[in-house]
């Protein structure tokens, strides 16, 4: 009881604090005092960046629609001319120019014309970020009203968007599969190089990918590994986009593909390892409970199953998987944006180890955990 006194005290003085810097007057004061300007200035440049961050999201969904970024890959060019190209009034040609330089991706010559900055070029060399850019209106059409969005209100675009990863639409919509899953594979590759960089696989000599989409990440593990024996599983409607993928790779002999729904259907046995790669977010706790005890069922001792994909920080909130993925997941109406720690609890639940802290060199991108059912 009295260990909680200077608890309680630190919480009243936590309180009057921040109702002291609420105050109108203490703002208007702080900003003037010279100990305090500095402070009161960085606090109000990055709340206003917070402000007009859909504004920017827009004019680099504007860049990447008009395939401006691209244009300008070419060389320097006049907003004129630009305005000319994209059927623009050159006034609003040069805005959208002005925009996407104060964003640093553009930049404005001494002569006038604009070219690619840095962070612009990076854009066009990033797999699949410009398509996921462009399918961005779905997304942002949902978060035109974030109350609605929380109170569960309506069905939301991106639900209608992804009725894939309900598992019900697929065979219905075997395009709807393909959209998904051209747009998974563009990004893939980036998803790939980190959990390759992050895990080793040296050892393993079967491993099956769940969930595995057009092939992409086994692909990246087939380059690296040649010895490794590799299986796809995946729904019946997205098995000849993968061997179609695999094809174009020349690996098709090297990966195995398996169809079926991992709800409904049992798993590949025989590997040492099963991953699943932006798999469990996608889907609801029930959901992958269910699915990782068949991943449990399907390993020998020993085996190991991979998992990865954007991780909220849990009692250390980030921006990538507490605030982009925790939203999108939440718009998409299935899964969930998961801690690492929360991930780990799951797979115990299910009867593995986990033997190593997660990696993440690029927590945007992705992050990895590695579990092992015990001997």
């Amino acid at each position: 009881m009295a260990g909680d006194l200077p608890k309680a005290r630190a919480q009243r003085r936590g309180g009057w604090l921040m109702r002291l810097i609420a105050n109108p007057g203490f703002q208007r004061w702080a900003s003037g005092f010279p100990l305090t300007r500095g402070i009161a200035r960085r606090d109000g440049a990055e709340i206003f960046d917070i402000v007009q961050g859909f504004v920017q999201s827009q004019v680099l969904a504007a860049l990447v629609e008009l395939e401006l970024l691209r244009r300008l890959a070419e060389g320097p060019q006049a907003a004129g001319g630009l305005a000319r190209w994209a059927g623009l009034a050159e006034d609003r040609m040069t805005i959208l120019l002005q925009a996407g330089t104060a964003l640093g991706l553009l930049r404005r010559r001494r002569d006038g014309r604009y070219g690619l900055a840095r962070r612009g070029a990076a854009i066009l060399g990033v797999p699949g970020l410009e398509a996921m850019i462009r399918h961005h209106h779905a997304f942002y059409a949902d978060m035109g009203d974030p109350v609605a969005l929380l109170r569960g209100q309506g069905k939301t675009e991106l639900a209608r968007f992804w009725p894939y990863v309900f598992g019900a639409a697929a065979k219905a919509e075997p395009e709807v599969a393909r959209r998904y899953s051209d747009l998974m594979a563009q990004s893939q590759a980036l998803v790939a190089q980190d959990v390759l960089r992050t895990i080793a696989f040296k050892g393993l000599s079967h491993v099956v990918d769940v969930g595995g989409g057009s092939g992409a990440f086994l692909a990246e593990i087939a380059v690296r590994y040649p010895d490794l024996r590799l299986t796809l599983f995946d729904l019946p409607e997205v098995i000849p986009l993968a061997r179609a993928g695999l094809a174009g790779s020349g690996l098709e002999k090297r990966v195995t593909l398996c169809p079926g729904s991992f709800r409904t259907d049992p798993l590949p046995r025989g590997a040492d390892a099963i991953t699943l790669i932006r798999v469990l977010y996608d889907h609801d706790d029930t959901t992958v409970a269910a699915l990782l005890a068949k991943v449990y069922g399907a390993l020998p001792s020993g085996g190991r199953l991979i998992v990865a994909e954007p991780m909220s920080g849990g009692a250390r909130p980030e921006r990538a998987g507490d605030v982009y993925f925790a939203f999108y997941t939440m718009a998409m109406g299935t899964g969930r944006a998961r801690s690492a720690a929360r991930i780990a609890e799951m797979c115990r639940a299910a009867g593995f180890e986990q033997p190593g802290p997660p990696k993440a060199p690029r927590p945007y991108v992705t992050s990895a955990l590695q579990f092992e059912k015990p001997e």
